[in-house]
């Protein structure tokens, strides 16, 4: 398949590939995953990206989820810029940081505490040493195809950009950082009830995406979550839920809300910083509280509680526990996409699986139902690739990569339902 992408995005890239590797900060920016040389975006405002040229694309990203609100919300804006007058950070207590963390815990009944970092993967980091402290045991299980970010000892057949790469594990970890991972397959109890059998007392916790997007959207099998819960309170281990990608998104108490769970810790990021860089450790007090400087378990950052990011994510925090119905609007939608999809593939005699939660959506170009890490792997990547671009000359800006969930924005609206129909019809 040819691929037509513009000179000057051939151009940029081939400048910025001398400067950055691989031409990006991020993997999958790259579109190794689909080919061709990625859009360069120079601006984005409500559910648009805009490239150097002022060419519109509708925004199916969202910045991998952060953006639920739409680009360049308004209250946010000025809400950012207020406070950007008063300085960018000052690497003491805030009152915004306390807002923030009063909000989150005063409105989720299983968090008593939080502890904000500047990154998912460090939220992550934190919840599995906090869970070897608790316990005293070395061992903690994740999930295959399940991404808790590039730290050494999740980087072990991780999801997400691991996968569009062909590299599910990295190169440069010691095998000393990941001898306590086990990994478990995800929707299946039994590869994780074995692992507790071999080691009935040395297992930490459990930490998985209640929802992965880091394979696709591959929502939990009925009452798996509950029994993976059930197996860890049976066997002393925490129960660690990375709500990264799902926190404030699916509900505004998170997936742990819509699937009725009790977890022990949680890891918040994207939506919880507005689109600024913030992660959270979050969970049960006395756990939490093992946390220096109130115990003996280190953990510092520099901009942890940055004035500009609390300012972002409790800004935007507010307006999602303000507005419920902005949660219906995302429900229509994605249901409205997942409908049309399935039903134009099917008009083409084509095998396809749509798997959605609520704003988190995947098309995969297989015949067999994606509950697993194998199963997504049965998708057919150049299908998609045909698929993505189709829908990028179309205007419509998709995860370039057959792994990655799809995210709704709060700004996506009838007229933009219609364009991206009226793409997909003509695929």
């Amino acid at each position: 398949m040819a691929i037509v992408t513009s000179s000057k995005r051939s151009r940029y890239f081939a400048e910025s590939s001398r400067y950055l590797p691989g031409g990006v900060n991020s993997p999958v920016r790259a579109f190794q995953g689909v080919g061709g040389d990625p859009v360069v975006v120079h601006r984005a405002e409500g559910a648009w990206l805009y490239d150097q040229d002022e060419n519109g694309y509708m925004d199916l990203i969202n910045s991998w989820g952060p953006m639920i609100l739409g680009h360049a919300h308004p209250d946010v804006v000025e809400a950012v810029r207020t406070q950007a007058g008063k300085s960018f950070s000052y690497g003491t207590p805030t009152e915004l940081e306390l807002e923030l963390a009063k909000l989150v815990v005063d409105g989720i009944p299983w968090i008593e505490r939080i502890r904000m970092v500047n990154s998912g993967t460090e939220a992550c980091m934190t919840a599995i040493r906090l869970a070897r402290a608790h316990t005293g045991r070395p061992y903690f299980i994740k999930c295959r195809g399940c991404y808790h970010g590039h730290a050494d000892p999740f980087l072990v057949e991780a999801g997400s950009g691991a996968l569009t790469l062909g590299h599910p594990s990295s190169p440069g970890i010691p095998e000393e950082t990941t001898r306590y991972t086990l990994v478990a397959d995800y929707n299946d109890l039994q590869s994780m009830e074995r692992w507790f059998e071999e080691f009935p007392e040395s297992i930490a916790g459990v930490i998985l995406e209640p929802v992965s997007g880091n394979m696709g959207c591959v929502p939990p099998h009925s009452s798996y979550l509950q029994a993976v819960q059930e197996l860890c309170r049976t066997h002393g281990a925490l129960f660690i839920l990375d709500e990264v990608m799902t926190g404030f998104r699916l509900s505004w108490q998170g997936a742990a809300n819509i699937y009725h769970l009790d977890p022990d810790l949680v890891c918040y990021g994207k939506i919880i910083g507005g689109g600024l860089p913030v992660g959270a450790c979050a969970g049960k007090a006395h756990i939490m509280d093992l946390l220096a400087p109130a115990g003996p378990v280190y953990q510092a950052g520099t901009l942890s509680g940055n004035p500009l990011a609390m300012t972002a994510g409790l800004t935007t925090l507010r307006l999602l526990q303000l507005q419920p119905e902005i949660y219906d609007h995302l429900e229509q939608v994605g249901r409205t996409l997942e409908t049309e999809l399935l039903k134009r593939f099917a008009e083409k005699g084509q095998d396809v699986q749509v798997n959605r939660v609520g704003s988190m959506i995947s098309l995969f170009f297989t015949d067999r139902p994606v509950g697993d890490l194998s199963s997504a792997l049965t998708s057919d990547r150049q299908s998609f690739s045909r698929f993505f671009h189709h829908l990028l000359a179309a205007g419509i800006h998709l995860p370039p990569s057959a792994f990655e969930s799809w995210f709704i924005s709060r700004a996506i609206d009838e007229s933009h339902i219609d364009q991206f129909l009226e793409a997909v019809r003509r695929f």
